[in-house]
């Protein structure tokens, strides 16, 4: 019996010793387990980031960026003119342009009050200059036509101040043809200010009727003559060529002209006949030099049926264009950037400098 129970104790304590070192073993080899899964993730870690280093940076500056947005957002600044004028592009809505818009657009209510106002001080300031070269209205009302002159030129020169601020390229308008006109309009007045004889004033005089070139400023605000204009252009190349065609039937006739008639009926030269030629063809007729031969006369017979037809055809050619344009509707808006009327209705850029209506 004390055997067995010898034999019993021995048995359990090997047990216990085998099931000690089973669970030590155990232990032992899960802890290494771990400390190498968290090696290898930190080892391709730093490889990813050897590898690409610029996209874990980037990486680290959006989260930043993007906390700092979230914690710190500042309102947009509103430009000043200069940052605009020198951007180039007016923020919409701005002061310019609404300007803009009143002063070269008619499709606002504003835009044709302003339009209509415009075109009255047009057509006023020519008259006064008209009845000023009638010496006895300026007698009488010398007085009364030097205020309107002075008036007039006020409001023509704050009208030609404000069209330069409200386009984004005021020098694409200054030197284009309706900006110079505007600027002739309003110089002759200013210039009579600083010449102190009579003869100089004599001259600003004549300058001042360059003042009469206000009234092309009526053709950019009536539809009718823009289709015309858009019908003259379009027709050029066609006029062009019958005007050369033209050209050689007039040589042509003043050299068998010059041939028949010679120099004792008065066809000195070659430019001579071409003159009674050209003067014929246009049915002017001055009657200075004439032919006295029978084959003269057949030829300048001639040369005046040609001159009807060299005369109808240009008119029609102008004529057949103004039709086809005059179907088209005419979109009344101005380029913000180079001031250019007579787009297409369906237009959303410029036809010239390719800016956005």
């Amino acid at each position: 019996m004390a055997g067995d129970r010898k034999k019993k104790s021995v048995t359990k304590r090997s047990s216990r010793s085998t099931t000690g070192r089973n669970k030590a073993g155990r232990q032992g080899k899960t802890i290494p387990a771990r400390r190498r899964s968290a090696d290898q993730k930190s080892r391709t870690a730093s490889r990813a980031r050897s590898r690409h280093p610029d996209q874990t940076v980037a990486g680290t500056k959006e989260h930043t960026n993007v906390q700092l947005s979230e914690h710190h957002t500042e309102a947009p600044r509103k430009r000043t003119f200069l940052e605009e004028a020198d951007a180039g592009t007016p923020t919409s809505g701005s002061w310019r342009a609404r300007l803009h818009e009143i002063i070269f657009e008619a499709e606002t209510e504003a835009g044709r009050l302003f339009d209509v106002v415009l075109l009255w001080a047009i057509v006023l300031s020519v008259v006064a200059v008209i009845l000023e070269s009638v010496r006895g209205i300026r007698l009488h009302a010398g007085m009364l036509l030097s205020i309107l002159e002075w008036t007039f030129t006020g409001l023509f020169t704050i009208e030609y101040i404000l069209r330069i601020i409200s386009v984004r390229r005021p020098l694409k308008y200054i030197f284009s043809f309706f900006g110079m006109v505007d600027l002739l309009s309003i110089l002759p007045a200013y210039i009579s200010l600083f010449s102190g004889q009579y003869y100089y004033l004599t001259i600003v005089r004549i300058l001042r009727l360059l003042r009469i070139f206000r009234i092309f400023k009526l053709a950019r605000y009536l539809g009718a003559a823009q289709t015309l204009l858009r019908a003259l252009r379009a027709a050029r190349p066609k006029i062009t060529v019958f005007m050369g065609a033209a050209f050689s039937v007039v040589v042509i006739i003043g050299t068998l002209m010059y041939v028949i008639e010679g120099e004792e009926h008065g066809f000195t030269s070659i430019p001579t006949s071409i003159y009674w030629a050209i003067v014929t063809l246009t049915t002017v007729g001055y009657g200075d030099i004439t032919p006295q031969t029978v084959a003269g006369k057949a030829l300048a017979a001639l040369a005046m049926f040609i001159g009807y037809g060299i005369i109808v055809v240009p008119t029609g050619i102008v004529s057949a264009e103004f039709v086809q344009f005059s179907r088209q509707e005419i979109n009344t808006q101005s380029c913000p950037d180079c001031a250019a009327e007579g787009h297409a209705a369906d237009a959303l850029f410029c036809r010239h400098c390719g800016a956005r209506l």
